[in-house]
């Protein structure tokens, strides 16, 4: 089931569609004139480039210029997808500009949506999501930086926040940290900080397997004005977890776009490459090595685009308040998936699959780090297994079974 075919399915409209049919063939004549050597400077361009091209308005809703009235999942799913099909950092750069302003989106005011969304969709500024420290990664309510009152109008941040994609590169940073209304969870709050605010600096560039903007920030009595807050005091979790809620799926679509791309190099592969005298798809190792790949790339793309319908419209029309369950799986499988599509790429190209400069080299590195980020599989285990508990109290016995 090609794309194509997927987008055939009752999940989409004919909007979702002309979307898809716009960005494939704008991704087919841009990204390849992009600049690949400065990974700063290549992922400016890519934003540059999809704001100048109005794709970004998809992460932003319409009353700041977007595409929906409200983030629409399947159009950041269809896009992230298409886009890791071609170049993945270009589908990280899509991807960040809108996790980093998902939560504006969702619990800014009408000034902070007014001053920081539309620079993000036209590409003019570079968005991040500041959630992860030293010793607080999947563990939200183990935050340890703190947000303390300055005088009537501040807050004070200090501590650490590590792993942040767009580190370095970002204007402004989504920021979560313990004000201290409650022990854990409850005693986060959420804040947008300008880059340039003083206190706030870079204390390491990380360099990963696959090359992405990646830095650990140092916070040292950055003030912060109380008018920047997302949401209520206390509410930090709450926002957080509301945007991982529509942006965890779209990391399945990333996915389901490298995974996609990966059978494409390796039928490709099957068909023209001698062994034997015979073309190596003709072996029926490699006949079951494809099946396989297929049959993992199908079942990605329905649990991806569930998750995101379910979200969107749902069995009541309206969406649904939390798809936790949902995005859950659909994150989890397509990522452990495209890495086993990704690994038989690999394994059937022989040596060409370890050659840097060859596509599934490049996708081997690029997929291992979605198995981690925004929740490793086995935190995405535990929440399926959880959701799935709790959702059985109650319940007459027959629906339980």
């Amino acid at each position: 089931m090609a794309l194509d075919d997927t987008l055939a399915l009752p999940f989409f409209d004919d909007g979702h569609r002309r979307f898809a049919e716009a960005l494939a063939r704008w991704a087919d004549v841009k990204l390849p004139t992009l600049p690949h050597g400065d990974v700063d400077a290549a992922c400016r361009a890519r934003v540059k480039a999809l704001g100048e091209a109005g794709l970004l308005k998809a992460v932003v809703p319409a009353e700041h210029g977007g595409l929906h009235a409200k983030l629409d999942v399947r159009t950041l799913c269809i896009a992230r997808e298409i886009l890791a099909f071609r170049d993945g950092l270009a589908d990280f750069s899509f991807a960040m500009q809108g996790l980093g302003t998902g939560s504006i989106s969702l619990y800014g005011s009408d000034e902070l949506k007014r001053r920081y969304l539309p620079p993000v969709r036209d590409g003019r500024a570079i968005a991040a999501f500041a959630l992860s420290e030293p010793e607080a990664g999947s563990d939200v309510a183990a935050l340890a930086m703190t947000a303390k009152p300055d005088g009537a109008t501040h807050t004070r941040l200090d501590g650490e926040k590590t792993w942040i994609s767009n580190g370095g590169i970002a204007d402004h940073y989504v920021v979560f940290a313990r004000s201290g209304e409650a022990p854990g969870a409850k005693g986060l709050s959420a804040f947008v900080v300008d880059a340039d605010t003083p206190g706030l600096s870079i204390a390491e560039r990380i360099e990963v397997i696959a090359p992405h903007p990646l830095a650990t920030l140092k916070f040292d009595a950055v003030r912060v004005p109380l008018a920047n807050r997302l949401g209520k005091p206390g509410e930090g979790f709450k926002v957080a977890m509301a945007t991982l809620d529509i942006f965890r799926s779209t990391v399945g679509a990333a996915a389901l776009g490298f995974a996609r791309r990966a059978l494409h190099e390796t039928i490709e592969h099957a068909a023209t490459r001698k062994l034997f005298g015979a073309p190596l798809g003709d072996l029926q190792m490699t006949q079951a090595a494809i099946a396989d790949s297929i049959t993992d790339v199908d079942a990605s793309a329905l649990l991806v685009y569930r998750a995101a319908w379910t979200k969107d419209i749902g069995v009541t029309g309206l969406g649904a308040a939390r798809v936790t369950s949902e995005a859950a799986m659909a994150k989890m499988f397509a990522t452990e998936a495209a890495q086993r599509v990704i690994d038989r790429a690999v394994q059937l190209h022989g040596g060409l699959g370890v050659k840097k400069g060859v596509k599934v080299e490049e996708l081997y590195r690029e997929i291992r780090a979605l198995r981690i980020y925004e929740g490793a599989t086995e935190v995405q285990k535990i929440v399926i297994a959880r959701e799935a508990l709790k959702s059985r109290a109650g319940k007459p016995a027959l629906a339980a079974e």
